[in-house]
């Protein structure tokens, strides 16, 4: 019988962003998409890899603790755009518009240690844990984080700033009791979690009246306020110039701050092997032509979680199906709270 590898947590706080990538696919924008990050933890992985630093990171966490979108205010808010140097021939180059976003935000990742048959584990070694977490912040520092660069970030009394590491505990309970420990460093902040029923949830409702209401009906449908009339609930006041009561039913207080975000890719073609598309990226790996898959999102505060596995997002990839796309385990430990919850630990994303 051979024993699972002991999981931890890398947690890299109050990273100052600057400038990162605010389009988050072809129809949303605001905060970077996750799959940008789950794209900085493999690229992670594979520098700690170089620096023989024997580490997988299995799933990434995001919380958000200020944001400032680079759009001119107004009733229409537009990007701030930069002006381009002139070309070759000394015409004014042409404007792309591109979303910028200064961010201050938390990472937290999924560790567990490559070691081979017979070598101890290092994972409970305190002293070699916060060597291993402040290599990646360094390593980290040198990085891009969704096509932003990384700001020094200033000292701060009673908060720590510094990168971390914790063997996370087996037992259910127990793990529930470190995160309630964890979770107070990262308030204030937000984070953001998988809310895929929500999308089913309204489909099904506007069914009712509109049986021919597609998928993407109902995910355009979430991503605007609707305002209908509504009647006084029971127990409300009426308004004594008697005029028409009107809200949005799908965004009632407490109904929580949700938000349609693009969470993977799906292919448009059968894949093509490596070198057989021209002006391709990268000419050694096979290519495929996607594109963006939409679901729905929820910001949460990290006070209201109740086990870390909520706040993670993974890799899920089915090749039959041509989808690649992000998954989270807010419902899943929602819904199992005292069951063990755990990743596909295979290497091959």
């Amino acid at each position: 019988m051979t024993t699972l590898p002991s999981k931890a947590i890398l947690v890299l706080p109050h990273l100052r962003v600057q400038n990162a990538n605010a389009v988050s696919s072809p129809l949303t924008h605001g905060f970077p998409s996750i799959t940008a990050f789950m794209g900085l933890m493999w690229a992670l992985e594979r520098k700690l890899a170089q620096e023989k630093i024997a580490l997988h990171l299995q799933a990434v966490g995001v919380i958000c603790h200020h944001h400032q979108e680079q759009v001119a205010q107004g009733f229409v808010r537009t990007f701030n755009l930069t002006r381009n140097p002139v070309d070759e021939r000394g015409d004014t180059a042409a404007i792309v518009e591109e979303g910028r976003i200064h961010l201050d935000i938390t990472l937290l990742f999924v560790v567990t240690e490559k070691r081979t048959a017979g070598e101890s584990a290092c994972l409970g070694n305190e002293e070699q844990m916060q060597g291993w977490a402040s290599a990646a912040g360094a390593i980290l520092a040198q990085m891009r984080v969704a096509g932003g660069t990384l700001l020094p970030s200033p000292p701060a009394p009673g908060k720590r700033r510094r990168p971390w590491m914790a063997v996370l505990d087996e037992e259910g309970q127990a793990r529930a009791e470190q995160f309630r420990l964890w979770r107070r460093q990262w308030l204030p902040g937000f984070a953001l979690v998988g809310r895929d029923h929500l999308l089913s949830d309204r489909l099904a409702a506007l069914r009712v009246t509109k049986p021919e209401t597609t998928l993407l009906d109902a995910w355009l449908h979430a991503a605007r306020r609707n305002r209908e009339p509504v009647s006084p609930k029971e127990g409300e006041v009426i308004p004594a110039d008697g005029k028409q009561l009107w809200e949005d039913p799908w965004r009632r207080k407490g109904s929580g701050w949700t938000v349609p975000i693009p969470v993977g890719y799906a292919a448009l073609a059968p894949g093509h092997p490596a070198g057989t598309v021209q002006n391709a990226r990268d000419m050694s790996t096979p290519l495929r032509f996607v594109e963006s898959v939409y679901s729905f999102g929820e910001w949460i505060s990290p006070h209201r979680l109740s086990q870390p596995e909520e706040l993670w997002w993974y890799p899920e990839t089915d090749q039959a199906k041509g989808l690649y796309r992000c998954r989270n385990g807010h419902a899943t430990a929602s819904e199992n709270n005292n069951q063990d919850w755990d990743i596909d630990s295979d290497d091959d994303h």
